[in-house]
């Protein structure tokens, strides 16, 4: 295969370039995942038998590969981050193929585990590439768009289910191979028609751990964490407490979606205009306004349509944590991008190994509880996030990091 570097391309048309490529894995992996994901509850109710420890399990098993992200510094060794990425979409599309002959508790951990390997793998390159791929001064603008292009496939896919569900008594079984199967045929259209971008800056091929990447470090824990519970926990919730049927499901992550494609290019141009803290400040604020009202909803019996919307608006809240890339980027040597995405995504996922199976038992006795310990993750990544400089830059990654002073003219 042809490798051009990324000066290379910038006469190209726009939809040969390094951003269209991006774009492309953008739309192909929400179709096999967002359909996994929509099915799942409904699936592993009706046909598994799973109660709230069972899903924590599950969750915990799909957590593992995140924490093993690190393993990708090695792979890179050996295979260029453009190929893993490709290669992991194609093993999340056959595992979600393949998941519907499954319908046990160990059949779905094994198939968990392989569908998780392709996402995590694909999300920790991919999240290298984009880094190291996007101009600087536009990346919110375009990973905001990168945002809406997933959530717009993720759309189509939802859209499809809705209207065919019922009207064609379709199987979880087809469904999930269709999915599947059109996620492996973008991965493997893409390796026949785009060569392989060379970046300008090496990447290093070892474990980084930079002092200075601290706050960046923290950010990530606590991102994980917290996302852990509102992932496993929020839609499990709908079907639970409120009896929500797929296509209720569906219509929800629809209309998620609808919102987020409107919404994450502007915030992609705000997290631009007013700089990283204050995205972050908003997110963790409105996120710890959002866990309460998750509280309410068990106080005061709030209804099915307040649950939804405080959905959407959690949906909302989470896209700003694009904020969380591009502060590193602006902090980073650009060498240390790829080695520390897989750090970070390892990190990431600490928490997310144990914090799903811990919190299933505890849901089977206090889902509030599991609600309490959410907002106040918020209210502590809300403190990290204080810590971001205006500027932030090399010797300048936090506000309690002296500038380095410029020499004297």
């Amino acid at each position: 295969m042809k490798t051009v570097h990324l000066s290379e391309t910038r006469d190209w048309p726009l939809w040969r370039r390094p951003v269209a490529l991006l774009a492309l894995m953008a739309a192909a992996m929400p179709i096999a995942f967002a359909t996994w994901s929509a099915l799942l509850n409904n699936f592993v109710i009706e046909m598994a038998g799973f109660d709230g420890a069972d899903i924590g399990w599950l969750h915990t098993v799909r957590e593992i590969p995140g924490f093993l992200a690190i393993g990708v510094i090695f792979i890179i060794i050996f295979m260029r981050e453009q190929v893993l990425a490709l290669v992991s979409l194609v093993l999340l599309g056959f595992a979600t193929v393949i998941t519907a002959q499954f319908p046990s508790l160990g059949g779905l951990l094994f198939v968990t585990l392989l569908s998780s390997i392709g996402f995590h793998y694909y999300e920790t390159a991919n999240q290298s590439l984009q880094l190291q791929w996007i101009d600087k001064a536009r990346a919110p603008q375009v990973l905001g768009i990168l945002m809406a292009v997933g959530s717009g496939a993720t759309l189509l896919a939802y859209g499809a289910i809705v209207l065919t569900w019922r009207a064609f008594d379709l199987s979880y079984d087809l469904v999930y191979w269709v999915a599947g199967s059109i996620t492996v045929a973008m991965a493997l259209f893409a390796f026949w028609a785009f060569p392989q971008f060379e970046s300008p800056n090496p990447q290093t091929k070892k474990m980084v751990l930079r002092k200075r990447y601290w706050l960046y470090y923290l950010l990530q824990f606590m991102s994980g964490a917290r996302r852990q519970i509102f992932v496993v926990f929020a839609g499990f919730m709908m079907v639970e407490k409120f009896g929500f049927s797929v296509s209720d499901i569906t219509s929800l992550f629809m209309a998620t979606l609808v919102v987020n494609m409107i919404v994450a290019p502007q915030l992609g141009r705000a997290v631009a205009y007013f700089g990283e803290r204050a995205a972050l400040i908003v997110e963790y604020a409105g996120l710890f306004g959002i866990f309460a009202f998750y509280i309410g909803l068990y106080l005061f019996d709030w209804s099915a349509t307040v649950a939804a919307a405080l959905y959407i608006l959690n949906n909302i809240f989470f896209s700003l944590a694009l904020a969380i890339k591009t502060y590193f980027q602006k902090i980073a040597d650009p060498g240390d991008i790829a080695p520390t995405a897989a750090v970070a995504f390892t990190i990431n996922h600490i928490a997310a190994v144990f914090l799903p199976a811990s919190l299933g038992y505890l849901w089977l006795v206090s889902p509030i509880s599991v609600f309490v310990a959410a907002a106040c993750m918020a209210l502590v990544s809300l403190g990290l996030s204080c810590l971001i400089p205006r500027h932030p830059e090399p010797g300048n990654e936090t506000v309690i990091t002296r500038p380095v002073p410029s020499p004297a003219e």
